[in-house]
């Protein structure tokens, strides 16, 4: 069944303007890869100061999207969007000309609560916008592949504004996007917004955030720096507040997460894929950044370069897969874009230490495939929800990909971590201090940097067996990714097979 409703010229002009916020939140992932050095020295930033600097926008960014989802529902997803692009260039200007370290982290904080805003607003706009199933469709075709490149791009973007301008460029470049939005948002964007809206759970989104924050921490942090209980500890203490959510979310009427949205099966399962999806593509993204580092040893720049290749895949995979599902079966698309990604891992798997090309083939293959997946999951989930309850959808839906993200990094890096330190330890050559086998073991990049400082063969032996350490702890996480892709091609043909549409009532417009 198709709604009557197709847009026009006027939405999908306003659904290009609605592009402009998604691509800097998404670019603002990555546009800070190249900045941190030049940061550092000018700000004097500690090493704790550059980690607030990279995760303080992350962390608001995944703590908020479920509130500020449920707050464009009541008072309309154009204003949350409009403060939200408001608040994002003022922080921009601010993280540009910040004179010390903690001002930065202020400013990408306020950067990431703007990008909170800026996400589900956008999300759920496109799901009023296009009351059509094609056209919706379509529309989020376009807008997975964009969310995908906008991250690729960013890294691009910022090492070109870093050649020929000051670190704080890279952050005025969201400046003018953030005042043309402003000024035609309004002219093409119509307001919508929950007709009777609950009132605004304050004790619901205080645990929200509460059970967020600290899960996103601890898994971005035992990635990193290895398992220890302070950080267990964190989790632990968000899965508790997080029960406390779900608690409160059932037993009171004024819910920031609507009950009604998940009576469809398809929201809850979209979700669930979307999450899946997203874990499996982290431990891609984990290992082939550092791969083309630190074990083919090209510059920032040439490496940001290289990998933008496979985001050109990613830009075409999107709107195809929307385009295939309108004439088979929805739940083959999904489950065909799981076991193409998965297969993008297996030949990861055959991958050495001077294996570019099949690199950056695997990585390809793996982004086609979950772009696929994100692409047509997330329609599905939006399509399930009513048209009032968008924006509590799309947050939900961006959540559960926060959420897969940081679980992926996590599992798979401690996987390859574990991998790596294992071979290092056994393959380093004799002789060498404690200090040094200790630096090599901590990560490729102390190896690399251990190995240049020793003589001759010592070194070259020390590099050559932490390379194939690393790329040996890649192939088995490879492993895992694929088991768990291949497990979401399972769960989708099982439960998407015989879904029936849901349809529901026609976005409500409240004015221009």
């Amino acid at each position: 069944m198709t709604n009557s409703t197709r847009a026009g010229r006027r939405e999908w002009t306003a659904f290009v303007v609605l592009l402009l916020p998604l691509l800097l939140v998404s670019m603002d992932v990555s546009v800070l890869f190249f900045a941190v050095p030049a940061i550092t020295e000018d700000l004097a930033a500690t090493g704790t100061q550059q980690l607030w600097i990279f995760d303080s926008y992350a962390f608001a960014l995944a703590g908020l999207l479920i509130t500020m989802g449920s707050l464009g529902d009541r008072i309309g997803r154009r204003k949350l969007l409009l403060l939200g692009a408001a608040a994002f260039g003022a922080a921009s200007v601010a993280a540009a000309y910040a004179q010390n370290a903690e001002t930065l982290i202020a400013a990408r904080f306020v950067l990431g609560m703007g990008g909170a805003t800026l996400m589900p607003s956008t999300m759920g706009l496109v799901r009023n916008l296009f009351q059509d199933d094609a056209q919706r469709t379509k529309a989020v075709g376009i807008w997975s592949g964009a969310m995908a490149g906008g991250i690729a791009l960013g890294s691009v973007l910022g090492g070109v504004m870093l050649e020929h301008f000051w670190w704080g460029s890279v952050f005025l470049i969201n400046v003018p996007a953030m005042l043309l939005l402003l000024v035609f948002a309004p002219l093409l964007v119509p307001e919508f917004k929950d007709p009777r809206p609950a009132r605004f759970d304050l004790l619901g989104a205080a645990l929200s955030l509460g059970a967020v924050l600290p899960v996103i921490y601890g898994v971005k942090r035992m990635a990193a720096d290895g398992f220890n209980t302070t950080l267990l500890l964190c989790v632990v203490v968000g899965l508790v507040l997080g029960a406390a959510f779900v608690l409160r979310q059932r037993g009171t009427r004024d819910a920031v997460i609507s009950r009604e949205l998940f009576r469809h099966r398809a929201f809850g399962a979209g979700i669930a894929l979307n999450t899946l999806a997203m874990f499996g593509m982290m431990g891609a993204n984990y290992f082939t950044t550092q791969y083309l580092q630190s074990v083919l040893g090209k510059g920032p720049m040439e490496a940001a370069l290289w990998g933008t290749l496979p985001s050109l895949a990613v830009g075409v995979a999107g709107p195809m897969a929307t385009v295939i599902a309108q004439k088979a079966n929805r739940a083959y698309v999904i489950t065909a874009g799981f076991l193409i990604a998965a297969t993008g891992f297996a030949i990861l798997m055959s991958t050495g230490t001077n294996s570019l090309i099949l690199t950056l083939v695997a990585c390809a293959v793996i982004a086609c495939g979950i772009v696929t997946v994100m692409a047509l999951v997330s329609d599905m989930a939006l399509g399930a929800a009513p048209a009032e309850k968008a924006g509590s959808a799309a947050s939900l839906v961006e959540a559960g990909q926060e959420f897969g993200g940081a679980l992926g990094m996590a599992a798979f890096g401690s996987v390859g971590m574990a991998v790596y330190r294992h071979d290092v330890t056994r393959d380093a050559p004799a002789g060498l201090s404690h200090g040094a086998l200790e630096s090599a073991r901590e990560t490729l990049v102390g190896a690399v940097s251990t190995a240049a400082a020793l003589p001759g063969r010592t070194g070259g032996a020390l590099a050559a067996a932490a390379r194939d350490a690393f790329v040996h702890g890649m192939h088995v996480a490879a492993v895992g990714a694929t088991a768990v892709l291949v497990l979401g091609a399972a769960v989708a043909v099982t439960a998407l097979r015989n879904r029936d549409a849901d349809h529901p009532e026609p976005a409500v417009t409240v004015g221009h």
